[in-house]
């Protein structure tokens, strides 16, 4: 009888808070009904017309891709999994429930695997016979999910298996990246190669996607048509491994947002509670949420409610899948703007191939950081790219102003008063012909940057050229749809003044003749850094007032205390 007193407890409590919280959701489905109807009605002939160009030319759009990707989520479970298990019984095992149609392991806190079933039917027989914990039952809270522990009653293989492979999660150190691309045969392999190693792995999006399944289980109690979607680098296809997972609990699919009111007669309506404003209604949603995570959510911990933030979250760490993560409650700007760079980086390879290589040598100089500060953000950086890239002649990519004309009925977007309209559809955009090399494109954004008139300009991806600064900052880069807003801030004029430094720095040291091939230092040695690598090292400007070009012997320096850290390296090993 005393087993039973929890899931009492837990039954009442969840009532009483639904039945509590709901009654706060009048004005999120009320909210902007003339935006969300003319987005809700036009979805569907969207989708069809994505659906037919990308039948034509090969690209899928975000829509399509998250689709697929929440469609694989809902399929699978994560287990935590005992290290030495065999991983031939561990299929054999979970097979008995279904097709498996994709699994990997990787480590987090511990052995776990990624299962994907190839119906959800294959989900719902192993739940079946999962069991809750008999230890220490009282102290459980008994909330089921798709989050479980692999267990083996058995005395253990006879024959041990080899370790299981495990699929990384994280970048490889930067000493070890600069040794890989110096072995590379040019400029542009260098950067080829560091895409490959950074970009989020098939798998790691799995992942992803997987915990924002895992998590809209939970708000599921409250809201149960709600869904919680990835936003910003874990989709637009510029996110590194390991970068945090940034998601939004959307409400606005709840349905009978949109239902078409009869001309005459009965019609019902669903009852709501008021609140103040949307503000306050997101602050309490996500507060009940950020409860129920903190207290019920199974490998959910250090959960914090940052409500009265510009845009109100829950920050906490999801220790399964080892990502820190950021939830808010229908930031459907920032969605648009993950389709954007979505959209842009599909458009030309080179695109991605200069965001991430710009984004790597930012971070291995300090130019950003994970902590908040007056540093360069990750989206400044990739706006600064794509205006760059806007800038060339011809242009790579277009302006948004331009895919705003492109675009058709189905695409119009407004968002808070914001126009964030522009087209989704491929086979629309007809592009110039660029040939240039990304060896090129990379030293001429440094020249680029090297030379703009920060002190009275503004980048602007709207109109693709320089705008007058309408506000006095040091850095002034206009957000593409809240137009009003300057994304960099925050930034102060010591970091600007670093970063017009490394970027002379920088093109000094691709145009130098000495780095134009791999060599080795001595027989069987290391690589000496070269081309790309060598703008990976520790820079001499940390604390440059002037925009002078550098002199060549702090960067031979450079080079040459790396070699000496990497023989010394080398030796520990060895010995």
């Amino acid at each position: 009888m005393a087993s039973s007193l929890p899931v009492c407890r837990l039954s009442v409590w969840g009532r009483a808070s639904l039945l509590r919280c709901s009654r706060r959701a009048d004005t999120i489905i009320h909210r902007r009904v003339e935006t969300n109807t003319t987005a809700a009605r036009t979805e569907s002939t969207r989708r069809d017309e994505n659906a037919l160009s990308e039948e034509t030319n090969g690209r899928r759009c975000l829509h399509t891709l998250l689709v697929e990707r929440q469609e694989q989520a809902e399929r699978s479970v994560l287990i935590s999994c005992q290290s030495g298990v065999s991983e031939k019984r561990f299929l054999k095992f979970l097979s008995k429930h279904g097709d498996i149609k994709k699994y990997f392991f990787y480590e987090s806190y511990g052995f776990n695997a990624v299962v994907e079933f190839a119906s959800r039917d294959g989900v719902a027989s192993l739940l079946e016979t999962a069991t809750i914990p008999a230890v220490n039952h009282e102290s459980l809270v008994p909330f089921k999910s798709r989050l479980l522990s692999l267990r083996n009653l058995s005395s253990g293989d006879s024959n041990p298996p080899p370790g299981l492979q495990c699929q990384p999660q994280s970048t490889v150190p930067i000493n070890e990246l600069i040794q890989r691309l110096s072995k590379e045969e040019s400029i542009d392999q260098q950067i080829i190669s560091l895409t490959e190693e950074y970009q989020i792995t098939d798998e790691n999006s799995r992942l992803r996607f997987l915990v924002c399944s895992l998590l809209k289980d939970v708000a599921a109690a409250y809201f149960p048509e709600c869904t919680i979607k990835p936003f910003g680098s874990s989709v637009n296809g510029f996110g590194k491994l390991g970068c945090d997972l940034d998601m939004f609990l959307d409400l606005d699919s709840i349905s009978g947002l949109n239902v078409k009111m009869p001309k005459s007669g009965f019609f019902m309506e669903y009852r709501m509670k008021r609140a103040n404003s949307e503000r306050a209604v997101t602050q309490s949603v996500l507060s009940v949420i950020g409860e129920c995570l903190d207290h019920f959510g199974p490998g959910c911990v250090g959960v914090q409610k940052i409500l009265n933030a510009r845009c109100p979250l829950l920050r906490f760490v999801h220790q399964p899948s080892g990502f820190q993560c950021d939830l808010t409650a229908n930031n459907r700007v920032a969605m648009k703007s993950t389709e954007l760079l979505y959209l842009y980086g599909e458009l030309d390879p080179r695109v991605r191939h200069l965001v991430f290589t710009v984004r790597c040598w930012a971070r291995a100089h300090g130019i950003t950081s994970s902590i908040p500060g007056a540093w360069i953000s990750n989206f400044s950086l990739t706006v600064m790219v794509l205006f760059f890239l806007q800038k060339r002649n011809p242009p790579i990519i277009p302006t948004l102003d331009h895919l705003r004309e492109l675009a058709g009925p189905a695409d119009k977007s407004v968002i808070e008063g914001n126009d964030c309209t522009f087209v989704s559809d491929f086979t629309k955009i007809q592009l110039r012909r660029n040939t240039e090399s990304l060896e090129l494109l990379l030293n001429e954004f440094f020249e680029f940057y090297a030379t703009f008139p920060f002190s009275r300009m503004s980048v602007n991806i709207r109109k693709g050229k320089e705008q007058n600064k309408p506000e006095v900052a040091p850095l002034h880069i206009q957000n593409p749809f809240e137009t009003a807003l300057n994304v960099s801030k925050n930034v102060n004029a010591t970091q600007l003044e670093r970063f017009v430094a490394l970027c002379q720095e920088s093109s000094w040291l691709l145009q130098q003749s000495e780095t134009n091939a791999p060599k080795r230092d001595g027989a069987g040695g290391a690589f000496t850094p070269w081309g790309l690598s060598t703008l990976l090292l520790p820079s001499q400007v940390t604390g440059i007032k002037t925009r002078k070009r550098r002199k060549r012997e702090p960067a031979s320096e450079r080079i040459k205390s790396l070699l000496e850290s990497l023989k010394n390296q080398s030796q520990r090993k060895s010995s």
